[in-house]
């Protein structure tokens, strides 16, 4: 690792913030395989009555992973924002398709940023 990301505080505390998310969830229990069965379950009143064992660290997940979501899809549209195509300018053999840069990062588009958002929100569930 270099100085600089070393001495960059903010990127040290986002990297931090970013690991507990992913280790908090990584140790809680997955829903995916009973939320079939659950569906299946749904009352009159429109919710599904729910006797589960949870464990300290899937109570510790369900607790923020409304908030984590908001704010992880709040991140990939800033990007996008951030991340947008621009004319690269010169000529171009294909002019119905010229070379395009990004306007952040002047990447040839898409630029690594956006392929790796695309890949993240792509990705097949459980995954």
């Amino acid at each position: 690792m270099t100085g600089d990301r070393l001495d960059d505080p903010r990127r040290a505390r986002l990297r931090e913030r970013l690991e507990l998310i992913r280790t908090r969830s990584q140790k809680s229990t997955s829903w995916r395989s009973v939320t079939h069965y659950f569906s299946g379950l749904i009352n009159r009143e429109g919710v599904v009555p729910v006797k589960a064992r949870l464990s300290r660290e899937d109570l510790r997940f369900l607790s923020s992973a409304r908030d984590e979501v908001v704010a992880f899809a709040d991140l990939g549209l800033r990007l996008l924002d951030l991340h947008q195509p621009r004319d690269a300018g010169g000529i171009s053999s294909d002019p119905a398709s010229p070379i395009r840069r990004c306007r952040a990062c002047m990447w040839r588009w898409p630029c690594p940023t956006i392929r790796a958002v695309e890949e993240s929100v792509d990705r097949p569930p459980g995954s």
